[in-house]
């Protein structure tokens, strides 16, 4: 006897993981090397497509106290990333190619997980099933997971140039964190003046965006977290400095001042040989971009090895389908996990999958499924997704006002997110 578990991204990865520990074997099906997304180019499993960040890594923080709720309960992703990360400021950001290695090697080298190379087009008739094939789902298996559920929703996620190190003209930048936090090696900054940056926006909104063949281009419908820079840009001439390019917190030292506008350049890997433009994601034609940001003066002569580029995202109207332990209401034997649940986010994801692939285990030996306290991050998402009242549902990543309020009223900011955090880990520690 076997548990399926069909995508080996983040969610399908851990969740896998997390089965095959505790003694049950895992057929674990992914169409990689023998098919590739648009979006895709690695042959490895855990492939990041838009950011190397994994978000802050405070634990008093939502997304730094999800990371630490994923480690408590064994999470093997965590396990890598912290071994695969690089400078990053306050935040955990990882060298994307030794994580997604490092995942694959652990993955096939487990002796109960079988990995088996090829497309899904259907459900699996065998046994329980973990569906974690991603917002990226191949067309064949999404008409099936649409029939199966009564239907589904899409949005269009973009990710943001990545440049060469060596390419970078230094003399137009300077080395800091926002605010001073995580030391002078987490960004590089490449600021301009109020003439630049307006000579820039100018050309960025009336840039030539690359068509979209699977999208109904008159009426797109594209998600706020990772919004396109060249449609940020058009809601007006400052949208993007309080923004993506917001100057708070920066002050060039050549000059003393707070720069107009400030484009962050974030390591992409551990050797610094790479850097992603934080928050650049965009669907510009790539001779565009190379233009267009090359007016920022420390990208004039910039060298990319990875354009920006824009791609569906598929998830389900959860509330109403899925219960908190991620399996279908009608179906105790089939859960879904990732993005496709609703969970907006890396480690959102993988700790969907976690969750997943703990409760499929404890189905398949006959316990009941583990459904954590609203207090905790991953209880909150699993309760978000699967009880949400809202009319649109959308996705949702970590974040402190899903949590049940504190008892206690705490103006301070900084105080109240650490008792949050010391409320939900306790919790947390009680059902461990």
């Amino acid at each position: 006897m076997y548990i399926n578990v069909l995508g080996a991204g983040l969610a399908g990865s851990e969740a896998a993981w997390q089965i095959a520990q505790r003694g049950i074997d895992v057929r674990l099906y992914e169409m990689k090397p023998e098919k590739k997304t648009p979006a895709h180019s690695s042959d490895n499993f855990c492939e990041l497509i838009c950011s190397n960040s994994l978000k802050a890594a405070r634990i008093e923080s939502a997304s730094g106290l999800l990371k630490e709720e994923m480690r408590r309960l064994g999470s093997m992703l965590m396990e890598c990333a912290d071994k695969c990360a690089v400078p990053a400021g306050g935040a955990l950001a990882v060298d994307r190619n030794e994580f997604s290695s490092m995942v694959t090697q652990r993955l096939k080298a487990h002796p109960k997980i079988e990995v088996i190379g090829k497309e899904i087009t259907d459900f699996p008739q065998d046994g329980i099933t973990v569906v974690a094939t991603g917002p990226l789902t191949s067309d064949a298996f999404a008409d099936k997971i649409i029939k199966r559920c009564g239907g589904s929703l899409h949005f269009f996620d973009a990710a943001a140039p990545i440049v060469t190190a060596e390419s970078i003209d230094y003399e137009h930048t300077f080395s800091a964190s926002r605010y001073d936090k995580g030391g002078d090696d987490a960004y590089i900054n490449c600021p301009m003046n109020k003439e630049e940056y307006e000579a820039f926006h100018a050309a960025l909104v009336n840039a030539e965006r690359a068509p979209r063949h699977d999208v109904d281009v008159m009426n797109p419908k594209v998600y706020e977290g990772c919004m396109p820079v060249e449609i940020l840009a058009g809601r007006g001439l400052d949208t993007l400095r309080f923004g993506p390019m917001k100057p708070v917190g920066l002050r060039d030292p050549r000059t003393g001042h707070r720069p107009w506008a400030v484009l962050q350049l974030r390591t992409e890997n551990s050797q610094k040989t790479l850097f992603n433009l934080v928050g650049f994601q965009t669907n510009l034609r790539f001779p565009e971009q190379k233009k267009v940001f090359g007016m920022i003066p420390a990208l004039k002569n910039a060298e990319y090895v990875r354009y920006g580029v824009m791609h569906r995202n598929t998830f389900l109207n959860s509330p109403g389908l899925l219960g908190a332990d991620y399996a279908m209401l009608d179906d105790p034997e089939l859960f879904f996990a990732g993005q496709m649940t609703g969970v907006e986010g890396y480690m959102e994801s993988a700790g969907s999958g976690l969750l997943a692939g703990i409760n499929a285990a404890r189905r398949f030996n006959g316990e009941s499924s583990l459904i954590l306290p609203r207090e905790t991050m991953l209880g909150a998402l699993a309760n978000y997704i699967s009880c949400s009242e809202s009319k649109d549902f959308q996705p949702m990543g970590a974040n402190l006002g899903i949590l049940p309020p504190l008892e206690e009223h705490i103006r301070d900011k900084r105080e109240r997110a650490a008792a949050y955090a010391q409320r939900a880990l306790k919790l947390l520690g009680q059902y461990i």
